[in-house]
């Protein structure tokens, strides 16, 4: 495979400023650029809801070392948000990751930065979340919604006995050497693009981090798919499906899952698109990094063509229409 070519071929790729692509297989690694903006596979993107590949990932990980089950309740793991506690009790952390949690999508954007950015900001949105209780059974069907990551990111914050920030980076960006991934924004930053307008540099409220707030590389990103490829056990807990044949998607904890063994997801905010891969059987990871907002469609092309060799499937549309 020449990725460089791929990358070069995606005729809705030729306008954005900067792109970075990666993929390895077996460890092996060729990464790829293009754009007005020079770029390495080292340089910083927003990647938006990748973010949740690696909150998940950290936490599922702190449970296992810690003996707790994925099926403990979250509330067991929160016990300062009892009072404010209206959701299902028998809500667990499998479900929450899994989005499956039946709970009311009722937190927005807004009402997660009107709390501002003390170190309490995060579980003071978590205690939103419950706050407005289930809209539907755990369980019962898939819905996407940040919030679930709210409470994850406040449990990850809670077994560590600090901030989620640093929970994170002790527990998976550490030990994983992600050197290029965090939430202060990095000297090799690229600056997102709406159109033929250069942005500024985004913020990203403390309260909402989980769901989306790192910035990451293509190297990086490369480290957590193969990373995860090592640990099989790990691995196969993620992946293992926790929707029901007539959801609108197959899901695991953080991925969503193709037919011939995908897992995937996209990442969006204002400037960036990004988009991340594993094919478990086959050894490999790829991953999309774009400074643009119309980017999607050409990123979910070229990682279905990174793909396509090693499955025969074309997952565009799936990747470019996951609810990220």
């Amino acid at each position: 495979m020449n990725l460089q070519k791929l990358v070069d071929e995606q005729a809705g790729l030729r306008e954005v400023p900067a792109v970075a692509a990666g993929s390895s297989t077996a460890g092996v690694r060729t990464t790829a650029t293009r754009g007005t903006v020079a770029v390495t596979a080292e340089s910083g993107f927003r990647i938006a809801s990748l973010t949740k590949v690696l909150t998940s990932t950290a936490l599922v990980r702190a449970l296992r070392d810690r003996g707790i089950p994925l099926d403990t309740p979250v509330l067991d793991l929160l016990p300062a948000l009892a009072p404010d506690w209206r959701a299902e009790e028998r809500l667990t952390v499998e479900q929450i990751l899994g989005q499956v949690s039946g709970l009311r999508a009722s937190v927005d954007a807004a009402a997660a930065q009107a709390l501002g950015e003390g170190d309490e900001a995060l579980l003071e949105a978590a205690r939103l979340v419950v706050r407005a209780g289930n809209e539907r059974a755990p369980g019962e069907r898939w819905s996407y919604y940040n919030g679930n990551y709210f409470l994850a990111g406040s449990v990850l914050a809670a077994l560590g006995g600090t901030t989620y920030e640093n929970t994170l980076r002790a527990s998976l960006l550490d030990p994983w050497g992600l050197t290029r991934t965090g939430f202060d924004t990095p000297v090799s930053s690229v600056t997102g693009w709406s159109g033929t307008a250069e942005l500024p540099l985004p913020a990203y409220p403390r309260s909402r981090r989980p769901s989306g707030g790192l910035w990451s590389s293509v190297s990086d990103l490369l480290t957590v798919g193969e990373g995860l490829l090592a640990d099989r056990a790990l691995l196969e807990e993620i992946r293992r499906p926790r929707t029901r044949p007539d959801d609108p998607m197959t899901y695991g904890l953080g991925w969503a899952l193709g037919r011939s063994g995908q897992m995937y997801l996209n990442g969006r905010l204002p400037g960036y698109r990004a988009a991340l891969l594993l094919l478990p059987d086959q050894d490999h990871v790829s991953v999309v990094l774009a400074g643009q907002d119309t980017a999607l469609p050409a990123v979910a092309r070229l990682l279905s063509a990174v793909q396509h060799p090693l499955t025969g499937d074309d997952i565009a549309e799936a990747v470019d229409d996951f609810a990220a």
